[in-house]
C-alpha cells in the first residue's frame, strides 16, 4: 500500500491532499463515486467536500466519511444483549450479566463500572472482524484474570471478566464494514490519519490491501506567535481567556479556536463571551444533565418520592406552568413560616388557601409511588409531565426533546424500548431515578450553531487540518493537561495491551503531537492558574514548562481592558415614616429600634422579612426552642402532680416534645446526647431556687398591656412567685454564660428583661436570666435594677414612638454587631455608603 506524506499548514493542507487522492484514483483506475475517504473526525467532512468541489467543480466526488459515521449508515440494530453504547440500555443489560454471574445483589454498585469497562473492551472488539473476535477474547482472558486473583480484588476481577465476555459476545455496527465482501464496492479507500489512533480505520485499511492509501494529516510547520498568561485562580483564568478571545476578534483574527481542556473552565469562558454577544459554536457540548430541561425532569421525580421534602416539592411546583402561581406562593409562605420540612407535614396541616393545590400535587405524586417495569415507568413519567403541563415546554425545547428521547419517554423512543427484554425489569422509584440520572449524565447536548460563528469550542486534537486565525488554550496546568495522561478505565497496563487499548506511552505521544499542532496556529494564547478553587497550589503543565525552557516567551500583559467607573457613593438612608403607625410592639421589635432605627423602619414598619429556609440543619436555636417547650411542660405537669419523681418526668416531657416537634432524626442526636447533663444541672439549680421559697406560677405566658396608642405584647418563658409576694420574671438562655452576664451589666441597655417586666402590672418585681448550660451547669443571672430599667424602658418607648409619629428621621446607624447579621443590610446599602 502507498503512504502519502504532507507538510503543509492547515490552511493550505486540503488542496495538495485532495490532489494526491485524485492521483491515486487515476493510478488505480477507480471511479470517484466508488472512493471512500475516511477522516479522523466528523467536523472535517464538510470542509473536505467543499475543498473537493472547488478543486473539481465537475464530475463525481468521493464519499468523505468517518469510520463510525460510515458504519452507522448501514443501519445496524444492536441485539437484545449487545453492547449498544447507550448508557441507559447498557446499565440494564449489565445488570443481567451480573445476575448471571451471581452478583445480582451488588448490581447497583457494579453496573456502572461494568458498563465503563465493557465500552472500552467493545471499542477494541468492534474493530476486529467477527471471525477474529473469539481468538482475541481467548487471548485476552488469561491476561485479564492475571493479577486479580487475590480475594481483595474479587469484584474487580468479576467486572473485568464479565466486560470481556460481554464485548466478545456482542455484534456491532462495524461488523458489516469488516465483512470480507463489504469493501468490494469500494475501488479506493483513503485513510486520513489524525492525532488519535483509529483502530477501525486501520482494520479497514488492512482488509482493503492494495486498494488503500494512508494520508497522515499531521504537519510540521512553523510555530505561531505564542503568548503565555499565568492566572491567580480559575475565575481570573476565565476572565483572561475571554479577554484574549475578544482581543483576537477586535483584531479581525476570526474564527478563534477555544480549546476545551477543562469543561467547567470552558463554560465559564463561554458565559463571559455570551455577555458580550460573541457568536460561539460549541463542538464539544455539555452534559445533558446540566440543562434546565433535565433538571425539570429530575425535580419532578424527586418531588414524587414518598418521603419527599417540602423543598423538593416546592422546587418542582415553582417551575410548573400548570401550577397556579398565587397558590404556590401562598404555600411557600406557609412552609417557611411554620418550618414544614417534610411534604407529609404539609399534607396533614393544609389550610383552605392551599388545600386545592396540595390535593392536586398528591394526585400527581400518587401514581409514582409503587414499583413497576421500566416500560411502565416511562409511561408514568410521560403522563406526569403531561398532566402537570410540563410536556409541551420540554418537547418544544431542543434539550428537553433530547432528554425525552434518551429516557424513552417520547412515543418514538418508547416504541423502540418495547422490543427490549431489559425494559421488563421492575424498578422502584429510587432505582428509576438513579437510572434516569445516569442516562442524562452520560448524554451530551450540543446547542445549535450560529450561522456565522466567531469562536469555535473544540478539543485540542480536533485542531488538526483546520484553519483558525487564533487559538486560546485555558486550563494548561499540571492537573488538566498532564504531559502523560492517565489511561481511562479500570484496566492495568498488561490488560490494556492484551485488549488492544492505547497504552500510556501512546497517549503521551498523541498528547505531544496535538500540543505541537496547536502551537502552529498563527496566534496562540496559553493560560494556566497558580491556585485551584480550593486554594491548593497548581503548577503549569509540563508541556508549558518545556516550552518555556526551550524558547521562553515572556509572560504576556493582562489582556483585560481597564475601565474607569465614576465614583457613585450611596448616601446613608434617612427615611421618615410618621404615617406607618405601629399598633403593637414586642421586645425584639423595640430591640431593633434601639439598635438601628432604619432596621425598625424596614422590618417592623414596612413589614419586610427574610424568607426563612425550609430544609435547614437543626442548630442551637432549635435546641433552645425545644428546651423552652420541655421546661414549660415539665413545670405545668409538676403543678398537677407535685409528688412525681422529677428526673423521669422531665425525661418524659423531653420525649413528648421531641416527637411533637419532629426532632427524631439523627440531626438532633448531639443535643439529645447532652440532655442527661442538662437535665441534672437544671434539677439541681431548681432545688436551690425552690429552697429560697420561689414557687412556679406560669410558663410561656402570653402577656399584653396598653401603652398609649400601642400595645406591648410578649411571651414570658416563666413567672415565679416569691415568699414576699413579689413575682419574678425568668427567661431561659442556652447561650454562653458570659453572654448572659454581659446582658445585665448595664441595666438600661438590656431590653428583654425590662420589656417582660413592663408586661406585668406589678409595682415591684424581680427578673433574671436562667442560663441552662449544655455541660450541666444551670445558673441564674439576675438583673438587680429591674424596676428602674423597666420604668426607663417604658419612658423610652413612649418618647421614641412620639418622635416617629412627628416625623423623626429613622437613620441607619451602621455600627456594632447589629449589622453583621441584619436582614435589612441589603436595603440600607451600608457597604456602599460615602462615609
Amino acid at each position: 500500500m502507498d503512504v502519502i506524506a504532507t507538510s503543509h499548514r492547515p490552511a493550505e493542507l486540503w488542496r495538495p491532499i485532495l490532489q494526491r487522492v485524485q492521483d491515486a484514483i487515476r493510478r488505480l483506475g477507480a471511479h470517484p463515486s466508488r472512493v471512500v475517504v475516511l477522516l479522523p473526525y466528523a467536523q472535517l467532512m464538510p470542509l473536505a467536500r467543499r475543498e473537493w468541489a472547488l478543486l473539481h467543480p465537475q464530475g463525481f466526488a468521493p464519499r468523505f466519511e468517518t469510520s463510525m459515521n460510515w458504519a452507522a449508515r448501514l443501519g445496524h440494530v444492536p441485539g437484545a444483549e449487545d453492547v449498544s453504547f447507550d448508557r441507559g440500555r447498557d446499565l440494564l443489560t449489565g445488570r443481567t450479566w451480573l445476575e448471571r454471574a451471581g452478583l445480582g445483589g451488588r448490581a447497583a454498585l457494579l453496573a456502572g463500572p461494568l458498563v465503563e469497562a465493557a465500552w472500552q473492551a467493545a471499542g477494541c472488539a468492534s474493530a476486529l472482524p467477527p471471525s477474529s473476535r473469539e481468538a482475541w477474547a481467548q487471548q485476552a482472558r488469561a491476561t485479564v484474570a492475571a493479577g486479580l486473583s487475590v480475594p481483595q480484588l474479587a469484584l474487580e476481577a468479576a467486572v473485568a471478566r464479565i466486560a470481556l465476555e460481554w464485548a466478545a459476545a456482542s455484534r456491532f455496527a462495524t461488523d458489516a464494514l469488516l465483512d470480507s465482501g463489504a469493501l468490494e464496492a469500494v475501488d479506493l479507500l483513503v485513510l486520513c490519519e489524525g492525532l488519535q489512533a483509529d483502530a477501525l480505520g486501520n482494520a479497514l485499511v488492512t482488509l482493503a490491501g492494495d486498494k488503500a492509501v494512508r494520508v497522515p494529516l499531521e504537519v510540521d510547520g512553523p510555530r505561531g506567535r505564542v503568548a503565555l498568561h499565568e492566572a491567580d485562580d480559575p475565575s481570573h483564568e476565565a476572565e483572561i481567556a475571554a479577554a484574549c478571545v475578544l482581543r483576537h476578534i477586535e483584531a479581525g483574527r476570526v474564527p478563534v479556536a477555544l480549546g476545551a481542556i477543562d469543561r467547567v473552565l470552558t463554560r465559564r469562558v463561554r458565559a463571559l463571551l455570551g455577555v458580550r454577544g460573541v457568536a460561539v459554536r460549541d463542538e464539544t457540548g455539555w452534559k445533558l444533565s446540566t440543562t434546565r430541561a433535565a433538571a425539570q425532569v429530575m425535580a419532578a421525580l424527586r418531588a414524587c418520592q414518598r418521603q419527599a421534602g417540602s423543598d423538593d416539592v416546592l422546587d418542582w411546583l415553582k417551575n410548573l406552568p400548570g401550577a397556579p402561581a398565587g397558590a404556590v406562593l401562598a404555600l411557600e409562605r406557609r412552609m417557611r413560616r411554620e418550618g414544614l420540612r417534610e411534604w407529609s407535614d404539609v399534607q396533614q396541616t393544609a389550610d383552605k388557601t392551599v388545600a386545592d393545590l396540595v390535593r392536586q400535587v398528591d394526585q400527581w405524586r400518587e401514581p409514582l409511588q409503587a414499583s413497576r417495569t421500566l416500560l411502565e415507568w416511562q409511561v408514568a413519567l410521560r403522563r406526569l409531565l403531561q398532566d402537570s403541563q410540563a410536556w409541551q415546554r420540554l418537547d418544544a425545547d431542543a434539550a428537553g426533546a433530547q432528554a425525552l428521547d434518551v429516557l424513552g419517554v417520547s412515543e418514538a423512543a418508547h416504541a423502540d424500548w418495547t422490543q427490549l427484554p431489559q425494559a421488563a425489569r421492575r424498578l422502584t422509584l429510587s432505582e428509576f431515578m438513579a437510572w434516569v440520572d445516569e442516562g442524562l449524565e452520560a448524554a451530551s447536548y450540543v446547542a445549535a450553531a450560529p450561522d456565522a460563528e466567531q469562536v469555535v469550542v473544540l478539543p485540542m486534537h480536533q485542531l488538526l487540518a483546520r484553519d483558525f486565525a487564533a487559538l486560546v488554550l485555558p486550563g494548561c496546568d499540571e492537573v488538566r493537561l498532564p504531559a502523560s495522561p492517565e489511561p481511562p478505565g479500570p484496566w492495568t497496563p498488561v490488560q490494556r495491551a492484551a485488549l488492544g487499548l492505547p497504552s500510556r506511552e501512546s497517549l503521551t505521544r498523541e498528547r505531544a503531537v496535538a500540543w505541537n499542532q496547536a502551537l502552529q496556529v498563527p496566534h496562540v494564547d496559553i493560560l494556566w492558574r497558580r491556585t485551584d478553587d480550593t486554594g491548593e497550589p497548581v503548577l503549569a503543565s509540563a508541556l508549558v514548562q518545556a516550552l518555556r525552557l526551550a524558547d521562553p516567551p515572556p509572560l504576556a500583559p493582562d489582556p483585560r481592558a481597564l475601565r474607569e467607573l465614576p465614583f457613585q457613593p450611596v448616601p446613608r438612608p434617612l427615611p421618615q415614616a410618621p404615617l406607618l403607625t405601629v399598633s403593637q410592639l414586642s421586645a425584639s421589635a423595640y430591640e431593633d429600634l434601639r439598635r438601628c432605627p432604619y432596621r425598625f423602619f424596614a422590618l417592623r414598619q414596612l413589614g419586610l422579612q427574610e424568607a426563612s429556609e425550609i430544609d435547614v440543619d437543626i442548630d442551637k436555636r432549635d435546641f433552645g426552642n425545644w428546651l423552652h417547650a420541655v421546661l414549660g411542660r415539665f413545670h405545668e405537669a409538676l403543678v398537677e402532680n407535685p409528688g412525681l419523681d422529677r428526673a423521669p418526668l422531665l425525661d418524659r416531657c423531653a420525649d413528648d416534645v421531641t416527637a411533637q416537634q419532629g426532632l427524631t432524626s439523627g440531626e438532633f442526636l448531639p443535643f439529645h446526647a447532652a440532655w442527661p447533663q442538662v437535665r441534672d444541672g437544671y434539677l439541681e439549680w431548681l432545688t436551690g431556687h425552690e429552697r429560697e421559697g420561689a414557687t412556679f406560677e406560669a410558663a410561656e405566658a402570653e402577656k399584653e398591656i396598653p401603652l398609649g396608642t400601642v400595645r406591648l405584647v410578649g411571651r414570658i418563658d416563666r413567672i415565679d412567685r416569691l415568699p414576699d409576694g413579689r413575682r419574678m420574671v425568668l427567661d431561659y438562655k442556652t447561650e454562653a454564660l458570659a453572654v448572659s452576664k454581659d446582658r445585665v451589666k448595664l441595666a438600661h441597655e438590656d431590653t428583654q428583661l425590662a420589656f417582660y417586666a413592663a408586661l406585668l402590672a406589678d409595682d415591684t418585681l424581680r427578673a433574671a436570666y436562667v442560663n441552662v448550660g449544655e455541660r450541666g451547669a444551670t445558673e441564674k443571672v439576675e438583673q438587680p435594677d429591674i424596676v428602674e430599667a423597666r420604668d426607663a424602658l417604658v419612658e423610652g418607648i413612649t418618647e421614641d414612638l412620639r418622635r416617629i409619629a412627628e416625623g423623626a428621621t429613622l437613620s441607619a446607624l451602621g455600627e456594632g454587631r447589629a449589622c453583621e447579621f441584619c436582614a435589612a443590610r441589603g436595603l440600607c446599602r451600608k457597604d456602599s455608603w460615602n462615609e
